[in-house]
């Protein structure tokens, strides 16, 4: 029996819904403490009898026919299906023919837009105080298209592909993100006093973009400025859109302002569904060892549940989990405590239950 069916709760609260009101969900228990923060989570819904029914799902690599290594069938069906999943992180084994897992479900289901909201947690202290800041980022092409090769030794060529189609959606997305969210700026991020051709086009998708929204302001700021300002003063900014690229460096960047990626949700967002995952590592040195942190995967946990138009449900789970950190009382060892993972769900549970 897999770590996951063992630590599974027995009952859980959507068992006593109406079964018409119960999505499904994919859940990808992933490697090292992926399973056990997994777990963390569903117990964490099954308290707050949130009406979710997970089906989870193997994406441990299977060998295509031309050697390479891909997602098996049966978990892009439950994707397909359900239309939203939740994701642990993922190994990629080291190895010729091995690609990353991230980027094979991101192209899959075309998840267009990588959204990492990043805000201080109350009770955790860093450097920078109120820090608020969204990264979206285009998720399916630019320098990780994957297209390069070796044009004669030792000289090897990677393209970066921008379209237009790519660049446009995903700056609409931020406007709209923007909007929804009650956001009052949009910064496009880019170095298109070098790369005028492609990073031009996607500053002109955003500027084009802009229009159809003048109640956001909007703003254009090289790569190098963004990270200058932002770890001199975050509040600078408020919804960054930028490509794939720049977008993996930044976002890790404004992480680190509010604690790390442990503390840090991640949407992938594509047109006919969504990937909600905790983007650290997989941590294999602790796994097993009721070590983890599960709040990166819990609070994009949180921001799959406002996704799917649950927020009563979301609420009440971030609230309990950020109690819980401002107490400091049962906290992982990463926050500067000394509880078991088993014990800071455990506590999240009793302030769910409480309230």
């Amino acid at each position: 029996m897999s770590l996951l069916k063992r630590l599974l709760p027995a009952a859980a609260g959507p068992c006593r819904r109406n079964m018409s009101d119960i999505r499904t969900v994919t859940l990808i228990p992933g490697d090292g403490i992926g399973p056990e923060i997994a777990v963390a989570v569903q117990k964490i819904f099954a308290a707050a009898e949130v009406p979710i029914a997970w089906e989870p799902v193997d994406v441990a690599p299977i060998r295509n026919a031309d050697g390479t290594m891909g997602i098996p069938q049966a978990a892009i069906d439950s994707v397909n299906r359900n239309k939203i999943g939740l994701k642990s992180p993922l190994m990629t084994p080291i190895g010729k023919g091995f690609r990353s897992l991230n980027l094979q479900l991101r192209k899959e289901f075309n998840l267009y837009a990588n959204v990492r909201p990043c805000k201080s947690i109350e009770g955790f202290k860093t450097l920078y105080d109120d820090v608020d800041v969204v990264t979206i980022r285009e998720n399916t092409e630019g320098e990780y298209s994957g297209i390069e090769h070796e044009i004669v030794d030792g000289v090897v060529q990677s393209i970066k592909l921008i379209t237009e189609n790519a660049s446009r959606r995903v700056a609409e997305y931020a406007f709209e993100y923007a909007k929804n969210n009650g956001r009052s700026k949009v910064t496009a991020v880019h170095k298109a006093n070098i790369m005028r051709m492609s990073d031009g086009l996607f500053l002109r998708c955003c500027r084009e973009a802009a229009e159809k929204y003048p109640e956001i302001r909007f703003e254009e700021k090289y790569l190098d400025t963004v990270c200058l300002n932002m770890v001199q003063d975050p509040s600078m900014y408020d919804v960054l859109v930028m490509p794939n690229l720049y977008g993996d460096i930044l976002s890790d960047l404004c992480a680190g302002l509010i604690g790390g990626l442990g503390l840090t949700p991640s949407g992938n967002i594509g047109t006919d569904g969504a990937i909600f995952e905790a983007v650290h590592g997989t941590a294999p040195d602790i796994a097993g060892q009721d070590k983890a942190n599960p709040t990166a995967l819990l609070l994009s946990s949180v921001m799959m549940l406002r996704y799917m138009q649950l927020p009563e449900y979301a609420n009440k789970i971030e609230a309990a989990a950020f109690q819980v950190i401002k107490e400091g009382k049962v906290i992982t060892g990463d926050l500067g405590g000394r509880g078991k993972c088993s014990e800071f769900t455990d506590e999240i549970i009793k302030k769910i239950e409480s309230m």
